[in-house]
């Protein structure tokens, strides 16, 4: 019961943010916030909406196969970030851009537009759907089985609680609620981490030399043969935020809301700084973790356990169930909110090309709500990780052709052979399979986020053999 009014509670909260930021608004409202976002929030709403549910849950159990490399990835992250700000926020601002996309029919052509949108669409919305779906059942799971809550129950009120408090502000709400729930996510993380350390009978000081002496606080790996390899983490680190960030209307609808370049490039660097100590709290309290489970001799069965099993099983006092139930809520809802607002964005003015047309705004957003409850329940029906984890792949193929358009767009003053672009992003994700497939098994290296950088560059390589002569 404490659960269900603590839930009831939390979502109170974020309809009175709808409400009070969706007063008179408009398209231009739920699309761009009216372009006058205080930079300062966005930033801090963001931290909450790109970590997502699952690395909430995820990222504590790194520790127990790959230690805090991890944070070799997130130093890339301030790079990418910087390299967004600097090199992409000032096209986007300077075109005056709604979706991203837009840059790619003013500079590669109406295909390469329409194209690079779909892609969009595609991976957000699968991916969007498969971690809200691995939130919704580690809620499942760990809380709502013990209330005799059923999961279509579950998955039916989560959803339209996100439609609800988004139909009318749109991303303009988003800002606002993102920070609200990045404060719940914050103070949850932090407040487990206490009541952990408490129940290993010490004091701050204490928990951090431990950390510091435990075998699992390595940082670095310099075995470039391993996937932890520093180069690896760091050059993916800076890719990855590039691609999913800067080229992911999602990520970059918020950002797109400042009121200026200059409070826009100040939101980006702040909160991509954020990130090194924010991922340190989740690998430091991994560690604590797993001190725990080894004292009390319990077994971790997967990684992903690692965090639920302590915080959502009420071993730790009814009071950290909460907290968990709070910072999953938060870190889930902050990134699928933003998934269905901006998925509805791409759709009526990439797709339709109708920005103005308030109707089909509504009827798009409720649409891509059904199309949420469709693919969890559809997710639940097929119960497999290993199609879970496919599904994954199949995202990030995704967004490697998005790098190779706008990487073209950028550094080459080029044109292609626009009726040519969807083959060559569609023919790039098949041939970087293939390379995958046999340089695994031929060699034994087993690629990991590199893959995104190696489907960008094949992307870039096609559009380079169409390209048309001057």
């Amino acid at each position: 019961m404490v659960i269900i009014i603590t839930i009831i509670a939390y979502f109170g909260f974020l309809l009175v943010f709808s409400r009070v930021t969706s007063r008179r608004a408009t398209n231009d409202t739920f699309y761009r916030a009216d372009r006058c976002s205080p930079w300062y929030m966005v930033a801090f709403g963001m931290i909450g909406a790109s970590i997502s549910g699952v690395t909430f849950v995820s990222v504590p159990g790194m520790v127990i196969k790959s230690d805090m490399t991890y944070l070799q990835m997130c130093l890339g992250f301030i790079f990418g970030y910087a390299i967004v700000a600097f090199v992409l926020l000032p096209v986007y601002y300077r075109m005056n851009l709604t979706t991203i996309y837009s840059y790619l029919q003013t500079r590669l052509g109406r295909q390469a537009y329409k194209t690079g949108a779909s892609f969009f669409l595609l991976s957000k919305l699968i991916g969007a759907a498969v971690r809200f779906y691995v939130v919704c059942f580690i809620l499942q799971r760990f809380v709502l089985d013990t209330l005799g809550v059923p999961f279509p129950l579950t998955v039916l009120i989560m959803v339209g609680l996100i439609w609800l408090y988004t139909r009318k502000g749109g991303i303009k709400t988003l800002v606002w609620t993102d920070a609200f729930q990045t404060v719940c996510m914050l103070l949850a993380l932090l407040l487990i981490g206490f009541h952990v350390i408490s129940a290993l009978d010490m004091n701050l000081d204490q928990a951090i030399q431990a950390i510091i002496n435990d075998s699992h606080s390595r940082v670095f790996s310099w075995d470039w043969v391993s996937k932890q390899n520093f180069w690896k983490q760091f050059l993916s680190g800076i890719f990855v935020v590039i691609v999913m960030t800067g080229l992911d209307q999602d990520m970059m609808q918020k950002n797109l809301t400042c009121k200026s370049l200059r409070d826009a490039q100040k939101d980006m660097c702040t909160y991509g700084l954020a990130f090194v100590p924010v991922n340190l709290m989740f690998l430091s309290l991994g560690i604590l973790l797993m001190m725990l489970a080894g004292r009390e001799g319990v077994v971790i069965q997967q990684p992903d356990d690692l965090l639920p099993m302590f915080a959502a099983t009420g071993s730790l006092g009814m009071m950290v169930v909460v907290l968990f139930t709070i910072g999953i809520v938060a870190a889930g809802f902050s990134s699928a909110d933003s998934a269905m607002t901006a998925l509805t964005t791409s759709y009526c003015i990439d797709i339709k090309g109708r920005k103005d047309d308030e109707k089909l705004r509504k009827r798009t957003h409720l649409g891509f709500a059904v199309l949420f409850v469709v693919f969890i329940l559809a997710f639940k029906v097929v119960n497999s990780t290993s199609v879970i984890d496919a599904i994954y792949i199949i995202c990030s193929y995704t967004y490697g052709p998005l790098l190779g358009l706008f990487a073209f767009g950028r550094l080459t003053s080029w044109q292609v052979k626009d009726r040519a672009v969807p083959c060559i992003t569609i023919a790039s994700p098949v041939i970087c399979y293939a390379i995958e497939t046999i340089t695994k098994q031929t060699t034994g290296y087993q690629f990991g986020y590199e893959l995104l950088m190696l489907n960008g560059a094949l992307t870039f390589i096609g559009l380079f053999l169409f390209r048309k002569q001057p």
